[in-house]
């Protein structure tokens, strides 16, 4: 065991039960809860990360009624006739040496069904349907629900529950007046308001007995107007190690709240030192979560004692290793969370079934699998971006003998742009892993040198795999050959001078991320947790309900202007969990946007437009940089397909479109799977 991160790999003692760490594999939604036919994926899911050395995991929410919902006939455990298909989730698990708890998850007014309920009928502003306000008795009935619930999971094999009260879930939605305008018993007063968690806690614990693990997942920071206070916070943090949970677990943050909480731009272990408040005022042991994917950054905040455990939920998707990496003395091969949310999150709410950029067979690990070659062959992979990287070291994994080449003095191509982006340093990470990963499996890596077709073809190859990316699409435009006219591979890469006054052509993610980067000044806040609690409102102090006040972003670099030909809302096309992140942050630094825009010329006053045919119009600039999309480059495909050269396209050189990662790195592992 690597000394190291002894905190980390440290056993838990919980009195009936011990963890043989204090890694905790935190709730995520994969899609696959919601049908009775994906239990044997969930199950093989589950298996492999407990086979990796996850102490304890957590299901995705399972509503304890119909009422908690998060979707019509989604994810539910309220009948004897749902336990049989957890069984052979809870025995994949303890087959492994893993422990395995089951989220009791009620959507209240998150839920996207016309049955949902709440503490008042007030409607959330990220669902389409107004709650019904539960009546007094309905509550009573809805306490027996949970604890009904737990015990149908304790049938079904589980070690535990996980109570979720964070969020901006049913249970948070009871303990603010942001929510709760109720007259009744479950209102008014904080003693009453949390009175239905506690409760709960009871229920669950009699029905349960005492050998059974009750985490509490207790909303720290509200990070919304009217939320908890701290003393409040404290008071039910304390009340429910009374009521007999036995972990606590920490919430950041509502659904609705205007703050950033797992992105990429969040620095690591942004919250962990709300958890070690509440460590010095409760016995039980507290888990510190959010945007920890390191296992340093997690040994050392059990180190300092802002807590016990850890929670890490999208790091399990990226490695179902990681613990068995960092035990072993291999953390350089964990292949890191970056915080994309593009695959996880992204999927989660638009209905799909969760999975990771950087780790395609998350959640796929029954479909999505390669074994060793009974053939080797010769392979060529051109270019060493994501698609060809995931290519590469799968091949030589398989047993293939692989050379990769790419014109360019280091491996990332795209990435190489993303890891320089204010908020994306994470990427630097991905970067990492995969050089580490071209020395285990033995990639012959060959940089600065462009391949000919010919060269390909009299080398032998037997395959040759094509990814060599994009290309920046030129501008057609009167006065495109500007001196002021600047590609993004030129701000990015080349690092040319850009003025005062910028105007960017183009909106998509390269357009949002090259305003991040022309705005942005002094160290970037995802590198600084006080600077990233300044500019987005959190209140360290605590001293404000929600710990949330008002934002306070730097001055921007630059004035800049974002242009778009398209008539649609201004980053429409970006992540569906992180696309409000992107624009807000813009928006505090003062960025102009333009939608519906016909460019008709750049000249030395600057970039003319008109909208629809209206009066001519000029962002007076000093630089205009051009983000209006690219092209795939092929240049090798036809001469290689000539000479009847087995070739595959992967990544931006088979589609360039909107660059994806996600996509570009499933192709890759996909194409080497089947050579």
């Amino acid at each position: 065991m690597s000394s190291n991160y002894k905190h980390l790999l440290e056993p838990l003692d919980l009195g009936f039960t011990t963890l043989k760490n204090r890694a905790l594999m935190g709730s995520m939604h994969t899609g696959l809860e919601d049908r009775a036919r994906d239990f044997p994926k969930l199950a093989a899911y589950f298996a492999e990360r407990a086979r990796g050395g996850v102490a304890l995991m957590v299901t995705g929410g399972f509503a304890p009624n119909i009422e908690g919902w998060l979707s019509p006939f989604g994810s539910k455990l309220s009948k004897k006739s749902e336990v049989k298909r957890h069984l052979q989730v809870t025995k994949a698990v303890h087959d492994e040496g893993g422990k395995i708890c089951l989220q009791i998850l009620h959507a209240g007014r998150y839920g996207y069904s016309p049955l949902c309920v709440s503490a008042s009928n007030i409607k959330s502003p990220i669902s389409p349907f107004k709650p019904r306000a539960l009546s007094t008795k309905g509550v009573y009935r809805t306490i027996k629900d949970y604890a009904n619930s737990a015990a149908l999971a304790q049938q079904a094999g589980y070690d535990g529950v996980e109570i979720m009260g964070s969020e901006g879930y049913f249970i948070n939605q009871f303990l603010v007046t942001h929510t709760n305008k109720r007259t009744d018993e479950w209102g008014g007063s904080f003693d009453n308001r949390m009175r239905l968690p506690v409760e709960i806690v009871k229920a669950v614990r009699a029905a349960a007995g005492p050998n059974f693990i009750i985490i509490y997942r207790l909303s720290m920071l509200d990070l919304i107007e009217q939320g908890s206070t701290w003393e409040e916070v404290v008071k039910l943090g304390q009340a429910i190690e009374a009521a007999g949970a036995t972990i606590i677990n920490t919430g950041i943050g509502w659904h609705e709240a205007r703050v950033p909480t797992i992105a990429t731009s969040v620095p690591r272990a942004a919250f962990s030192w709300v958890t070690g408040r509440m460590n010095d005022h409760v016995s039980i042991p507290v888990v510190a979560t959010n945007r920890i994917n390191d296992p340093q950054v997690a040994n050392d905040i059990i180190e300092r004692g802002d807590s016990d455990m850890i929670s890490m939920a999208r790091p399990f998707l990226a490695d179902s290793d990681f613990v068995k990496k960092a035990a072993s003395g291999n953390a350089e091969l964990i292949n890191t969370c970056i915080g994309c949310n593009q695959a996880c999150l992204d999927h989660t709410f638009s209905g799909k079934r969760s999975t990771c950029l950087v780790n395609p067979r998350a959640c796929y690990e029954t479909e999505l699998n390669y074994t060793p070659t009974t053939l080797s062959k010769k392979v060529a992979v051109v270019g060493a971006g994501p698609a060809g990287l995931s290519a590469a070291t799968v091949l030589a994994d398989r047993g293939h003998e692989v050379d990769l080449f790419d014109k360019d003095e280091q491996i990332g191509g795209q990435f190489n742009i993303a890891k320089k982006i204010p908020g994306k340093e994470e990427f630097y990470e991905t970067l990492r892993y995969f050089e580490n990963l071209i020395k285990k499996n033995g990639v012959k890596l060959h940089l600065n040198q462009t391949i000919s077709a010919e060269q390909l073809i009299s080398s032998g190859y037997d395959e040759v795999v094509l990814a060599t990316g994009i290309r920046p699409r030129q501008l057609d435009l009167d006065g495109a050959d500007h001196s002021k006219v600047l590609s993004y591979i030129d701000v990015v890469v080349h690092k040319k001078p850009v003025g005062h006054r910028v105007a960017i052509i183009g909106a998509g993610g390269i357009g949002f991320d090259i305003a991040e980067l022309l705005a942005h000044q002094g160290v970037s806040p995802s590198l600084d947790v006080q600077k990233f609690n300044k500019e987005w409102g959190v209140d360290e102090s605590y001293d404000s309900r929600g710990a949330y006040i008002m934002a306070s972003p730097e001055p921007a670099a630059r004035q800049i202007t974002m242009l778009q030909r398209k008539q649609s809302k201004m980053g429409k096309g970006l992540g569906k969990t992180t696309g409000w992140i992107h624009r807000a942050s813009l928006k505090m630094k003062n960025v102009q946007m333009i939608s519906g825009v016909n460019y008709t010329k750049i000249d030395d006053r600057g970039l003319h437009f008109t909208i629809q045919d209206g009066e001519p119009q000029v962002v007076e600039c000093d630089t205009v940089v051009v983000c209006a999309g690219q092209l795939s480059r092929r240049d090798l495909l036809d001469e290689l397909q000539t000479h009847n050269i087995s070739t595959h396209l992967v990544g931006g050189s088979k589609l360039a479109g909107e660059l994806d990662a996600k996509r570009a790195i499933r192709e890759g592992f996909e194409v080497a799977s089947l050579i």
